[in-house]
C-alpha cells in the first residue's frame, strides 16, 4: 500500500509539475485523435446523411456493413492496416508505418463506423419536413442539408464525442501501427501499457488520471447534450 500510494503522490506530481516527457505524451495522444477526428467527421456524416436520405442499390448492405463494423475489435483493425503498410503490403513503398500518419489512419478507421452510425441514427429519427420545407422554399441542396445538421445537431455532438473517446483511449491499433516510439508515436493508453509492463506505476498513474477526466468530461458533456436535446424536442 505504501508503494501504490507512493506511486500515486508521484503521479499527482507529475501532473503538476510540467512533466515534460509526460505531457509530450499527452499532447501527441490529443493531436493524433483530433486530427483523426477532423479528418473522419465531415465525410462520416456526409455518409450518413446520404444512407439516411437517398434510396439506391445496396443502401441497407452500406447500413448494415457499419453497423457490423462498430463490433470489429481494435486490434483486427491495425492488424489489417498493419499488414497493407508493412513492406510486404500494397502500401509498403509510402514508408507509413510506425508514424502519426499511421496512427491517424488506424484512429480513422475506429471511429468512422462510430460516426456513420450515430449520425445516420439522429438523422433517421429527424423530422423528414425540414428537408422538403427548404427545398419548396428554393434552399439549394446544399442549404438544405446544413438545415438538417442544424435540426440534429445534438446528436451529431454526441456522435462526435463518443467517436473521440473510442480513439483516444485505444491502445491495440495505436502500438501496432505507431511502434511506441518515445516523443513521436507513444500516445497516453500505449505509455500506460508500457510503464505498467515495467513496473514503474507513476506516469500510468498519472495518464491513467488524465483519461479519468477526460472520460468525465466526455460523459457530463453526453449527459448534457441529451438533457438539451429532450428539452428541445
Amino acid at each position: 500500500m505504501e508503494s501504490l500510494s507512493h506511486a500515486t503522490g508521484e503521479a499527482f506530481r507529475l501532473l503538476l509539475s510540467g512533466d515534460a516527457q509526460l505531457w509530450a505524451i499527452i499532447a501527441i495522444s490529443f493531436k493524433v485523435s483530433m486530427t483523426a477526428m477532423l479528418i473522419a467527421t465531415p465525410p462520416a456524416i456526409f455518409t450518413a446523411f446520404i444512407l439516411a436520405y437517398a434510396r439506391f442499390p445496396g443502401r441497407q448492405f452500406l447500413i448494415s456493413f457499419f453497423s457490423t463494423l462498430l463490433s470489429v475489435p481494435a486490434v483486427v483493425v491495425g492488424l489489417t492496416l498493419y499488414i497493407i503498410l508493412s513492406r510486404q503490403g500494397p502500401l509498403g513503398d509510402l514508408r507509413l508505418l510506425f508514424t502519426q500518419t499511421a496512427m491517424v489512419v488506424g484512429q480513422i478507421a475506429l471511429c468512422f463506423p462510430i460516426l456513420v452510425a450515430m449520425a445516420h441514427s439522429s438523422l433517421q429519427q429527424s423530422d423528414r419536413r425540414a428537408w422538403e420545407t427548404a427545398r419548396t422554399l428554393g434552399a439549394s441542396h446544399s442549404k438544405a442539408f446544413f438545415t438538417m445538421l442544424r435540426e440534429v445537431r445534438f446528436g451529431l455532438l454526441a456522435a462526435i464525442l463518443a467517436g473521440f473517446g473510442r480513439i483516444i483511449a485505444e491502445v491495440g491499433a495505436s502500438m501496432m501501427l505507431g511502434g511506441n516510439i518515445l516523443d513521436y508515436t507513444r500516445n497516453i493508453p500505449t505509455a500506460i501499457a508500457l510503464e505498467t509492463s515495467k513496473g514503474e506505476f507513476a506516469q500510468g498513474i498519472a495518464l491513467g488520471i488524465v483519461l479519468l477526466a477526460m472520460s468525465f468530461i466526455l460523459n457530463a458533456s453526453l449527459f448534457k447534450l441529451q438533457h438539451k436535446r429532450r428539452r428541445y424536442a
